[in-house]
This record gives structure tokens, sequence and C-alpha cells, in this order.
């Protein structure tokens, strides 16, 4: 279906699962033990790294924001042959998302990072976290274009020459 440039099947699974599910267990070392929380997958794509986050953590609240068709029809159908509770998909751009805010909203693999970095922020609760999984050498422009932000020092993801995890606090109190 053309969902992703990547095509080799081992590096699907290495780049795409591997790399989502690395952000998973980031996230949620002890999930058996984690409250519910909502998470916004912005620019989903073909699910990562939403999809495999809502496997490793089945009772958190999803929403998947993809704005091409068909990608939403695959995803929906994903959702429903699986059969996964509380995923959602909104079929439109993050700027039209009026939803709740995510406890986490995560980014990977987005055109126009620029311009999806703070989106992908105004979506983020008071408290939440950003969680981005892009090159090192995104990660000084993300924080150039969110200097507001508490980063956390990058993570890289194992397996990668250099990708990492970039996250970062929102509070907007201050």
């Amino acid at each position: 279906m053309n969902l992703t440039a990547v095509r080799e099947p081992q590096e699907i699974v290495r780049r795409h699962f591997g790399e989502s599910l690395f952000a998973a267990h980031y996230f949620f070392p002890d999930v058996e033990e984690q409250s519910p929380i909502k998470i916004i997958d912005v620019g989903s794509g073909a699910g990562f790294p939403g999809l495999p986050i809502k496997l490793w953590f089945q009772r958190a609240n999803v929403t998947l924001i993809e704005s091409n068709n068909k990608k939403v029809a695959f995803l929906r159908e994903v959702i429903r042959s699986i059969t996964l509770m509380e995923i959602n998909v909104f079929s439109g751009r993050a700027e039209n998302y009026d939803g709740a805010l995510g406890d986490l909203v995560t980014l990977r693999a987005v055109e126009k990072f620029e311009a999806a970095l703070p989106m992908a922020v105004k979506l983020v609760a008071d408290g939440g976290r950003l969680g981005l999984l892009i090159g090192e050498a995104q990660y000084q422009k993300a924080r150039d274009l969110e200097p507001s932000l508490q980063w956390s020092e990058a993570v890289p993801i194992p397996g990668s020459m250099n990708r990492i995890l970039a996250t970062a606090k929102v509070n907007r109190a201050s």
C-alpha cells in the first residue's frame, strides 16, 4: 500500500517496530503499574509509534492523527482487525484536532518538521510530555523551535546510527 518508504522486511521490523517499542518501554517501563493516560500520535502514517505503544500499554487511550485518507483507512482496518479498544483515528490535520489534550504526544518521521513540532506541542496537556523519534540533526532544531520546553537528555535508539528519542516536558504555568 506504500504506507512507508522502508520496504525491506528486516528494516521495517528494526526501524518501525523496534523504535516504537523502544519508545513504549522508555515511557512506560512498569506498564502494569502505570495508570491509564491519554496519548496522541501526530502524523501516524502507518501507525508508528502509536500502534506499537498501544499494544505495549493496552490501558492507554490513544488517538492517532493522520490526514492521508489511504493511511486513515489502513489504521482503522488494523484497529478493527485486531480489536483494539480505547484507540481512535482522527482523520485530519493536527491543527484541526479539538479533542482532549495528551499526557504524551508523539511525533515521528513527519513531513515539514518545523511546522509539525509547534502543533504537536499545542496538543500536550499541561505537565505532559512530548516524545520525538528523530535524527540527531533534528534535536537541536527542536530545542531551538521550542526553547520554553524542559528538554531531557536525548536517548540513542538501539541499533540506529543516528536516531534518538528526544523528550520534553510541557509546563504552561511557567
